[in-house]
């Protein structure tokens, strides 16, 4: 007989094994027919502007971390919601429950607030876009070749 953790333990063997099985149906099942087209740059559907290797404005990863730090804090807002409406607790501390919750969500939120207008006066929220330098190499490749290549994959 299994212990809660054995089935715990069995869950996640069989999560792991369904995935495993899945992913190799996918791949026996799915076309490959890979092409110069399909292993070309591709950014959001536009020609890529300028050299690959170019480093990032750090802004990028400051407002991607504080999304993901503000949306991490709204996961407490779950528990505290099942915890406020607790009928048991409101009965037994005459209704002060309800205020105690309803306060602590207020200094938890103003907290959230402060936070939110700190990133704001320093600038963190601030979306300047860089400018792009292109760089004026020529290609090794001769543009008869991409004609070649768009004529082949181009519907007539």
């Amino acid at each position: 007989m299994l212990t809660d953790f054995g089935y715990i333990l069995l869950f996640i063997i069989t999560a792991i094994a369904f995935t495993v099985v899945i992913l190799f149906v996918a791949k026996m099942l799915r076309p490959s027919r890979p092409n110069i087209e399909k292993l070309s740059t591709y950014e959001s559907g536009e020609e890529p502007d300028g050299n690959a290797n170019v480093r990032f404005n750090i802004r990028f990863y400051v407002i991607a971390l504080l999304f993901v730090l503000f949306d991490i804090e709204l996961i407490f807002l779950f528990p505290w919601a099942t915890v406020f409406g607790n009928e048991y607790l409101i009965q037994t501390t005459n209704g002060l429950w309800g205020w105690f919750s309803v306060i602590e969500m207020f200094i938890f939120i103003g907290i959230l607030i402060l936070g939110l207008a700190y990133a704001w006066v320093k600038g963190h929220l601030d979306w300047v876009r860089p400018e792009v330098k292109v760089t004026n190499t020529k290609p090794n490749v001769p543009a008869a070749l991409y004609d070649k290549i768009n004529q082949k994959y181009t519907k007539q």
